[in-house]
């Protein structure tokens, strides 16, 4: 899986802790690169945990957890643009058939009957 940032992949890895870190970014697990760790505001496109604020989530089987404290499935929806409409939304929130809606409409354009 490549950094959500920059697109660079890992490496094989070496012993030790890697120091790549994980985060969750509209319901899904995206991982983050060193170099990309650098910028100041890395976590400010990252879901949140709701009991301690951590962007260190980890997501396994459908369930999230923060890495810092441990809770499960408690974590703030991050807002993310919608490149469609140009608007921000919060992830998560839509089902699945909401979305494959909007595609088909994104794609065919409103009918009118």
């Amino acid at each position: 899986m490549p950094c959500h940032r920059c697109g660079a992949r890992q490496t094989d890895p070496v012993r030790g802790a890697s120091p790549w870190r994980r985060g969750v970014r509209a319901g899904e697990q995206v991982l983050i690169c060193p170099d990309c760790q650098h910028d100041r505001d890395w976590t400010a496109d990252l879901a949140h945990c709701a009991a301690c604020g951590s962007a260190r989530l980890a997501r396994a089987l459908g369930n999230t957890q923060c890495k810092d404290c441990g809770a499960q499935d408690r974590v703030t929806p991050e807002t993310v643009p919608d490149p469609a409409t140009g608007t921000a939304s919060r992830s998560g929130l839509t089902t699945l058939s909401e979305d494959v809606h909007a595609a088909l409409e994104r794609h065919f354009g409103q009918r009118t009957d």
